[in-house]
């Protein structure tokens, strides 16, 4: 008798999980953005939100929880109930890069969270200052060569795309070059600007404009092809460092318990928003890439990404409490 009734209890349970999945969504959906409004982790956020909303017939609500370099907004939507109403858009930082930074991680990326969609990249250039005496990459690697220890670049911080482009740059050549990290992207472009490093590797919309008037000079793309908009950039592989590839990215997560109908749902209203020309315009003119895939795709791809950049923590010695 109890096998029966614990049998009829999975039942009734599986019977409510099903019939809430066909009625979602019945109330608002929160969009959690782990940094600051203004950032291109924010834009994409907001962008696609009205397409979203759209598509689902319920509003969803772009709410930004900052600190920790995106790990608390991360870890707040992985403990939060898996009912499709909390929804990550997440960052290569605390997905791909902090599993292998920080001891004690309140969150698991692969065990608790499942993937929705990818949603877009975000190329980065490799930028010097215009004192450095240097045209190419080539030139730089001898530069740096030359004066061990005396170049510094910028990033935006621990587990950030430009940390791991600037580090994975130094293995792949041998050089040493000083990290020197910032409360985020723009402050480091400012130290860029100043003179106060003398590289980055940064989103092309954040440098282009100084680069157009000369107070910065771009030397390469860290894409593995050219950038449409920026063709007569080279890209870091081709330019003396084979392999070399670095692509921020951003994608939608939710706890992994979430019923695979409403993941689907979610998907659906993602790569519709995504398909909008308006907001593809937005999004291209912001430097993004549109990158869609489906929720297994974004699940491989994730654990993929996970591996590739704890290989590379390890060998630069990276460690963040």
């Amino acid at each position: 008798m109890k096998r029966i009734a614990c049998l009829c209890s999975v039942l009734l349970a599986c019977a409510a999980m099903a019939s809430h999945a066909q009625e979602y969504p019945t109330k608002p959906i929160r969009f959690i953005v782990p940094f600051a409004p203004g950032g291109g982790t924010d834009l994409l956020a907001r962008a696609v939100a009205p397409g979203m909303s759209e598509s689902l017939g319920r509003q969803v609500i772009v709410e930004n929880r900052t600190g920790a370099g995106g790990n608390i907004a991360t870890e707040y939507v992985a403990k939060a109930p898996a009912d499709g109403y909390t929804i990550l858009l997440a960052y290569i930082g605390p997905i791909a890069v902090s599993p292998s930074l920080y001891k004690n991680l309140g969150f698991d990326p692969v065990k608790d969270f499942r993937g929705v969609s990818l949603m877009a990249s975000i190329p980065l250039v490799l930028v010097v200052h215009p004192s450095l005496p240097v045209k190419s990459v080539k030139q730089l690697i001898a530069l740096a060569k030359s004066r061990p220890g005396q170049l510094s670049y910028g990033s935006a911080g621990n587990g950030t795309a430009q940390q791991l482009a600037g580090e994975l740059f130094k293995l792949s050549t041998g050089t040493n070059v000083v990290a020197i990290p910032y409360r985020g992207g723009a402050p480091a472009t400012t130290a860029l600007l100043t003179g106060e490093v003398q590289l980055l590797f940064t989103g092309a919309l954040a440098v282009f404009p100084h680069v157009k008037v000369g107070r910065l000079r771009a030397l390469a793309v860290t894409t593995s092809k050219r950038l449409p908009s920026a063709p007569e950039l080279p890209t870091v592989a081709e330019s003396g460092v084979p392999g070399f590839e670095v692509v921020s990215w951003n994608g939608v997560l939710v706890p992994s318990a979430t019923p695979p109908a409403i993941v689907t749902r979610l998907h659906a209203a993602a790569t519709q928003a995504l398909a909008v020309p308006e907001t593809r315009e937005r999004l291209h003119a912001q430097g993004l890439e549109i990158v869609a895939s489906t929720p297994d795709d974004f699940d491989r791809f994730i654990k993929s990404e996970i591996a590739k950049w704890a290989k590379v923590v390890k060998a630069a010695g990276l460690r963040a409490e």
